[in-house]
């Protein structure tokens, strides 16, 4: 199980969601190095959706395959602002260079797969090869070795893998394999962005204020970031891919419902059956069910069933926002979560009318806007969960004991940093339903 799922934006962007209350001074999930890890959790999480997106897109000769390569290449010059507030424009140039040259190779892979032009495609991983080793000599030279060429090649390598492996069982049809490789790419990115932010607070301290980007607040902050942006990028998948009728759509609906049975899973581990199956009564109904009929209602073009499914949404809002307002004990208002959840909800729909109007341009623009703004959602709740739980924020280190996730390699290395976050998660979740259902009891 990936107890890791469960636990903004650019540098000097407004959050869209309201941060709520600190505990205390310091003690909030907002810090220097916490906003660069999120900065990076943002804008490389989102270059793997936007990659592994365009790739397929291109193999398939979508309609939408120019706008997402489009947006692919905005991400990574999005990207550039943020190198250039550490290492200057001249470093920031030579970034761009390197990463946004990178996209360009997946055209070559694409088009070999077309073909099946096997020396087409060597060239092309010897060029992929080419730009993991000369962009972790970049990132081991601008971080002063604080990120090792050497971490930096075994990181980035593995993610192209993750891109590639994504790539190749979507050409050979299997859509569950290439789903799984989907979900721990997506993760890997997190990884990366921690240990590059990790790099570059322990280079420049003073300018991070001496905070650190592994502190339960940071890790909880990320987790919680990891959970919702994955949710926003599996829905509008599912939701594009059920209306233009593809061949990956129940595949891609089943990673969602991956995603929502492992945070139940570690719900369920810290609070049992029934903290589980209240958790998922309230994120499956009005909200992942109602997708589906959202699907239909769109193919069969009932106006009727459209509205009734878009009202489910609405009811979805009002229910886990009251469910997220009662598990902070209102450290996140109840009417302030209702209305980031409902925020989430309108772009997600934006993103499906949009494709099916056509405009893929602006389709992909509520995507990536919707993806973007999960990340002021999950500051703000993880700032009201510390609020909430301040003395298990207070300290920087780690508990010596932590439990054993199943995960291997270096997966099972960043459970540790994860786990404080995760809990506190899940207990505030599991916490509510049982608050609900107790008031619920006394007023029968």
């Amino acid at each position: 199980m990936k107890m890791k799922k469960i636990a903004a934006s650019v540098l000097g962007l407004s959050l869209l969601v309201p941060t709520v209350g600190q505990a205390e001074e310091g003690m909030g999930v907002t810090n220097p190095a916490s906003d660069l890890r999120a900065d990076l959790d943002y804008l490389l999480s989102e270059h793997f959706v936007l990659a592994t997106n365009a790739m397929v897109k291109d193999y398939m000769d979508a309609p939408d395959a120019e706008a997402y390569n489009e947006a692919l290449d905005q991400n990574a010059a999005d990207m550039t602002p943020a190198i250039a507030s550490i290492y200057g424009d001249e470093g920031a140039a030579e970034f761009e260079r390197i990463f946004r040259g990178h996209n360009d190779y997946t055209a070559d892979l694409v088009e070999a797969a077309q073909t099946g032009d096997e020396e087409a495609r060597a060239a092309a991983e010897d060029e992929v090869e080419e730009f993991v080793v000369e962009f972790s000599a970049f990132l081991d030279t601008a971080t002063e070795g604080n990120l090792p060429q050497e971490a930096a090649e075994e990181a980035i390598r593995a993610h192209e893998m993750d891109v590639l492996s994504f790539f190749d069982s979507y050409v050979e049809e299997d859509y569950e394999g290439a789903y799984t490789h989907f979900r721990e790419g997506y993760d890997r990115m997190y990884d990366i962005s921690g240990a590059l932010s990790g790099a570059i607070v322990a280079q420049f301290p003073d300018k991070f204020e001496d905070n650190k980007v592994d502190s339960p607040q940071s890790d909880l902050r990320s987790t919680l970031n990891n959970l919702a942006a994955e949710h926003h990028a599996l829905a509008v998948m599912g939701l594009t891919s059920g209306v233009d009728g593809a061949a990956d759509y129940d595949f891609v609906t089943w990673a969602e419902d991956m995603h929502t049975e492992d945070f139940k899973a570690a719900i369920g581990s810290i609070y049992g059956e029934e903290g589980a199956a209240g958790f998922e009564k309230v994120w499956t109904a009005n909200h992942i069910e109602a997708e589906g009929e959202l699907v239909s209602a769109y193919i069969a073009e009932d106006e009727e069933a459209i509205s009734a499914a878009k009202e489910q949404f609405q009811t979805f809002s009002n229910d886990f926002g009251a469910f997220l307002g009662t598990a902070t004990e209102e450290n996140l208002p109840t009417a302030d979560a209702q209305a980031a959840v409902w925020g989430h909800e309108e772009l997600k729909q934006a993103a499906l009318a949009s494709h099916v109007e056509g405009d893929y341009a602006a389709s992909v623009s509520s995507l990536r806007e919707g993806y973007k703004y999960m990340f002021g959602v999950g500051e703000a709740l993880g700032n009201a969960i510390v609020a909430q739980n301040p003395d298990q924020f207070k300290g920087s280190e780690m508990p010596e004991e932590m439990p054993n996730t199943g995960m291997g390699g270096s997966q099972q290395e960043s459970s540790t940093v994860v786990w404080v976050g995760v809990s506190a998660a899940a207990s505030v979740l599991a916490a509510a339903f049982f608050m609900l259902r107790r008031k619920t009891q006394d007023q029968s």
